[in-house]
């Protein structure tokens, strides 16, 4: 297959229909991670067949680990222990998965094996000190390439100790990677964290019977502790659909006229809800169906409808809780009445992509007023339609997805250039919406 794929949108059309989108990409990944450092045998069903959660599958079988699948999001694994890893013959490569990297290292901290992680070119740029400093704090020797940056050479067997650390940015894989770490430590390990964010690790980690304590301290900050030296016991675990994936079809039905849409089994962990929060916020027709527990992750389906949005401005408290939401949220916004305000968003300049300047860039050529500011963006919507450009995505899967969904409300077709990451997370992109009503093309140049 062609590395560069480009998208064509056609515009118009609506959204109806019931989907389900892939599973969580959150944890797929952890899935993998906590089945293999866990006894006995994890199934999981769901699970998502990304290349970015393949590749942590790939990392761990390099290990030693027995894993079957995925066939049709079932994979079965038979987990080794915490102590169980055999050193890989070669540097583990993350592609393109910041948060593949970022957890691996709290595990491989913790191995009396050494080991490098590696990752594509997009990955080769993202900050890594932010992981390697605290795992240093616990006895870790790391070495990376200039300014903290992959790739990670983590030396053989460091006696890791447990740490009290206050995280200096809400950071769900930074607060991941410690808590991994604190596994192999001796004593208990402590993060703070300034603001919540996703917390797939702890719910998992006491769903695999490893207890991990969270205590809020006050409305923003909370203290998760556990001890080092327990064990994880396998368990069977039921993907939820990823409400990152989810959040381009709720802002597509929302900015399309007469749709209605039901995204079916979808994961609606509190700490990743901002999406759903913000559009209600702006007026989005939203109501949440079906309301379950699944392996101690709550799931819904998600009902939506052509809604009448106008701008606002977005709470920083909700951020965190939609930080991979935005470059769709964007779109959101270029369809509202009105002004729509982002700050406190400056972790957007570090992803995938800067995509603030990437999705100010982008709304721009199709004719959308966006001013990108330090930590986010002022967008003035719901001026015109947007018009037809050729749109850069450098590579980033969400980008080039968000930017589909802006198609709809164009006056002529819109281009988006290397589209080929949108297979890191949504595989099935392109075939879904299309089922429900846009009109995409993937074509390779």
């Amino acid at each position: 297959m062609s590395n560069n794929i480009q998208f064509k949108v056609q515009p118009g059309g609506t959204i109806k229909g019931r989907i389900r989108v892939p599973g969580d990409k959150s944890i797929s990944h952890r899935s993998i991670m906590l089945g293999s450092i866990a006894e006995g045998t994890t199934h999981v069903t769901g699970f998502l067949e990304g290349e970015d959660s393949l590749a942590t599958l790939k990392a761990f079988q390099a290990m030693g680990v027995e894993i079957s699948g995925p066939n049709q999001g079932n994979v079965t694994i038979h987990g080794v222990g915490l102590k169980g890893l055999k050193k890989p013959a070669h540097p583990l490569d993350m592609g393109n998965s910041g948060t593949a990297m970022r957890l691996m290292a709290g595990i491989l901290a913790g191995q009396d094996f050494e080991c490098e992680l590696i990752g594509d070119a997009s990955l080769s740029k993202r900050p890594m000190k932010r992981v390697t400093q605290p795992l240093v704090e616990m006895g870790a020797k790391i070495d990376t390439a200039e300014g903290g940056k992959p790739p990670l050479k983590i030396q053989q067997g460091q006696a890791l100790k447990a740490i009290n650390y206050r995280l200096p940015m809400a950071s769900a894989q930074v607060k991941s990677c410690i808590l991994l770490a604190g596994l192999y430590a001796k004593g208990t390990t402590t993060v703070i964290e300034p603001a919540p964010t996703r917390d797939h690790t702890e719910r998992m980690l006491n769903g695999f019977g490893y207890p991990v304590h969270s205590e809020k301290l006050d409305d923003m900050q909370t203290k998760v502790v556990l001890e080092g030296g327990g064990k994880l016991t396998a368990k069977d675990i039921d993907v939820p659909s990823d409400i990152s994936s989810a959040a381009f079809f709720m802002v597509a039905a929302a900015v399309a006229k007469e749709a209605d849409l039901i995204i079916e089994h979808v994961g609606i962990n509190p700490t990743r809800t901002g999406v759903i929060d913000i559009l209600k916020l702006m007026g989005a027709d939203i109501t949440l169906e079906n309301q379950a527990t699944v392996g101690g992750e709550p799931v819904a389906d998600i009902h939506i409808k052509s809604s009448k949005l106008k701008g606002i401005k977005i709470p920083e408290s909700l951020v965190p809780l939609a930080i991979d939401e935005f470059p769709v949220l964007f779109v959101a916004a270029a369809s509202a009445e009105g002004q729509t305000i982002l700050s406190g968003a400056e972790e957007l300049r570090v992803k995938e992509s800067d995509r603030i300047q990437v999705m100010a860039d982008a709304l721009i050529a199709v004719g959308i007023d966006a001013n990108p500011t330090e930590d986010g963006m002022i967008i003035n919507g719901g001026k015109q339609k947007t018009q037809s450009a050729e749109i850069q995505s450098h590579h980033d899967h969400r980008i080039s997805m968000a930017m589909t969904v802006a198609g709809l409300n164009a006056d002529s077709e819109i281009t988006i250039d290397d589209c080929a990451n949108v297979r890191t997370s949504f595989p099935s992109f392109i075939e879904l919406a299309n089922e429900v009503g846009l009109n995409i093309s993937a074509i390779e140049v």
